[in-house]
């Protein structure tokens, strides 16, 4: 297991290499920062909506002065007046959209989507032809889903892209620094929901590299369920030892990739490779979740098995889900 850990990591090494450096960040270099917004709170949602509308507006002007029309019809996109942002950020390298799917204000349990590797401004909506492998493509599909299962649910959907995700090409997808800074954002942002729904019970459902994200925050913080699929592994050895008294879930489907990526941790110079074992084992100690037979961008599509089960755990309906 360490042996193939250790082929991998030099394997991204000399991809990363013959990669070169990332593309220059154009417009998004001199992007303005983003207005001074409220705290959070039941009051302030408007406001931070409307603020955020702007700004997103102002990106997609800016994107279309530098002429990348590509970007800026993405980012007019996302400033559709019925779409709900708490956070936009476009400046390079600290890239940020948190969009709320659903009516925040008044939900009882509110579901917080946590992406993993290569996702961006850029890819918020849209990648191929599977829009639900998306932060807000996602988002959508799960509270569709979660309509279709009980119309009068009042669950919101977050989409949060609050940290910068790592590339898939690259020596930060096996770190855990990425991570660690991602786990502060969302500690940090669960705490402010409190804040605008005070009652309302939330879950983290977190995707591939998300799952480490979340793994590193959820000790610190108040949820009532923790979900993980297509993941590379949580950082701990067992599901008692994340420290928290979230029902934890793991699911992963089967023509899924990341089954086939040794789970593992170890030592490499000064830092640590790879996050620990596979939480779909039976031995980690989370509750499987049926996740059909799609592969590594198919959670969340439409009518599968997996978003049904999300659906489910985002409701808290636990003995609802069914077992693969």
């Amino acid at each position: 297991m360490r042996g193939r850990l250790r082929m991998s990591v030099v394997a991204v090494l000399v991809a990363s290499g013959l990669a070169g450096p990332g593309a220059g960040t154009g417009y998004a270099a001199r992007m303005p920062a983003p207005p001074p917004l409220p705290a959070m709170s039941a009051s302030t949602l408007t406001m931070r909506y409307d603020a955020n509308q702007r700004a997103i507006a102002e990106a997609a002007g800016a994107a279309r002065d530098a002429g990348d029309r590509g970007m800026s019809d993405k980012l007019s996109q996302l400033a559709d007046p019925a779409r709900t942002f708490l956070t936009f950020d476009a400046r390079a390298g600290k890239a940020r959209a948190v969009e709320v799917v659903g009516d925040l204000a008044s939900a009882e349990r509110v579901a917080v989507l946590v992406p993993g590797a290569d996702t961006d401004l850029r890819h918020f909506d849209s990648r191929g032809d599977k829009p639900y492998s998306t932060p807000g493509g996602g988002a959508r599909a799960l509270y569709a889903e979660i309509r279709t299962q009980d119309p009068t649910a009042r669950v919101a959907v977050v989409a949060w892209l609050g940290y910068t995700p790592p590339h898939t090409i690259g020596v930060d997808v096996l770190l855990t620094g990425r991570a660690n800074a991602g786990a502060r954002e969302l500690r940090r942002f669960v705490r402010d929901l409190s804040a605008v729904v005070p009652a309302a019970q939330v879950s983290l459902l977190c995707h591939s590299y998300g799952s480490v994200v979340c793994g590193r925050a959820v000790s610190e913080i108040d949820v009532a369920d923790l979900a993980v699929f297509g993941s590379p592994g949580v950082g701990a050895d067992e599901a008692d030892d994340l420290g928290t008294g979230a029902r934890v879930w793991a699911g992963r489907g089967g023509d899924d990739w990341i089954g086939s990526i040794p789970h593992a941790s170890l030592p490499f110079f000064d830092t640590t490779i790879g996050f620990g074992p596979d939480p779909t084992d039976d031995d980690f100690g989370a509750r499987d979740f049926a996740a059909g037979g799609g592969g590594h961008s198919d959670y969340l599509r439409p009518g599968g098995r997996a978003v049904y089960n999300l659906a489910l755990i985002a409701r808290g309906r636990a003995t609802e889900v069914s077992h693969g």
